[in-house]
């Protein structure tokens, strides 16, 4: 039966020599610290990476943005953003013509920043939104 000295003896070692291990794996070099995560994939799918960069099959629909990009601030008026649907709401800014209204939506106005939240819409997917969200008035 080993003794409380040699018990102590062996803990410490072991703890000794774990460190020394786990301090060796850490001393990689940086970029395999900092590569991305996610490079595996099931075989036949393509990597993670040219997934991401796949480019939309078309214009996103004006309710696809809208649930994307403006629902946050349109669909709970935060910031004063008309509502969808809102004809009180939308009535003095449609009276100031569709083309002041596109400006505003792409240019940004008060509270509401340049293309919404949408920074890679097109012109036509941001009129699509803003026609998603009139077209019940």
């Amino acid at each position: 039966m080993a003794t409380r000295l040699q018990q102590f003896l062996v803990a410490g070692i072991t703890s000794l020599v774990m460190a020394s291990t786990a301090f060796a794996a850490e001393v990689d070099p940086v970029e395999s610290r900092i590569k991305p995560v996610g490079d595996h994939y099931i075989e036949g799918d393509a990597p993670a990476g040219e997934a991401l960069a796949a480019e939309p099959a078309g214009p996103r629909s004006g309710g696809d943005v809208y649930q994307a990009s403006c629902f946050a601030c349109h669909g709970t008026g935060a910031m004063n953003a008309p509502k969808k649907d809102d004809a009180a709401a939308w009535s003095p800014r449609l009276a100031k013509g569709m083309d002041k209204l596109m400006d505003h939506a792409i240019n940004g106005f008060n509270a509401m920043p340049p293309r919404g939240t949408c920074g890679n819409c097109s012109d036509e997917e941001i009129q699509a939104a803003i026609d998603f969200m009139i077209e019940g008035i």
